[in-house]
């Protein structure tokens, strides 16, 4: 359901994509779909695999924003950030590790709560990833940012985040990289605003598959924890 000319739609889905030309058009496809009033916006981040060319071909099914570098993820959400126009604003990689389908549910969960912003976490379905050293890196991490600003959430590292425009505009957000998916949830922390949780169905791809999250990326993770917790 795409929202009516002129009129604010309910959600902004915003997808970063770089090299996902194998991945791409089945996540565009099943984001189409979802039976919400929604404006999708693509961020590509400068592909080199032939993703560009068949974003160009897409003839209005979403609105694409093409960087003339490699930013990194972090600088792909800002950009979208600028143009979103959606009353709240949701991440989705162009994998299909994270199900579409499931937008209607975090978006009923923030209208019942009033929560200004609401993460799909995949823990609270229990433990599924194929690599334990990652799982273990995010409840370190997640460990971290409660003991820091004080919540209790279960999973800061899900890539499902959907946040009140309104709201995310506000956050003075400059990473560039995976890390900015950290320091959203910093900001939110410490400028008090209500992060709810609900539990969402992932299916984790393999390294061979073109996961690009690495172990070093967990280190910047960390340091961008403490620096948002001690500084402005």
């Amino acid at each position: 359901m795409t929202a009516a000319p002129g009129a604010r739609p309910t959600l902004t889905v915003v997808m970063c994509v770089y090299n996902e030309k194998e991945t791409v058009l089945d996540v565009l496809r099943k984001v189409q779909a979802v039976p919400v009033d929604k404006e999708i916006i693509i961020v590509d981040n400068c592909s080199t695999d032939g993703t560009r060319e068949l974003l160009q071909q897409l003839n209005g099914h979403a609105r694409v924003v093409f960087h003339p570098t490699n930013r990194g993820k972090g600088a792909s959400i800002r950009t979208a950030i600028a143009h979103a126009r959606g009353e709240y604003f949701i991440i989705q990689d162009a994998d299909l590790e994270y199900d579409p389908a499931e937008y209607p549910m975090l978006l009923d969960h923030a209208r019942r709560t009033g929560a200004d912003a609401v993460y799909g976490s995949r823990v609270l379905r229990g433990r599924n990833t194929k690599y334990l050293k990652y799982y273990y890196g995010v409840q370190l991490l997640t460990a971290v940012t409660n003991v820091m600003f004080g919540r209790r959430l279960t999973d800061v590292a899900t890539a499902c985040k959907m946040v009140k425009t309104d709201v995310i505009r506000r956050l003075p957000l400059r990473c560039s990289g995976f890390d900015l998916d950290f320091e959203l949830t910093n900001r939110l922390c410490k400028q008090g605003f209500r992060v709810e949780e609900v539990p969402v169905s992932y299916r984790p791809r393999t390294f061979a598959e073109g996961k690009k999250i690495r172990s070093k990326d967990g280190l910047v993770a960390l340091w961008t924890i403490f620096r948002d917790r001690f500084t402005d």
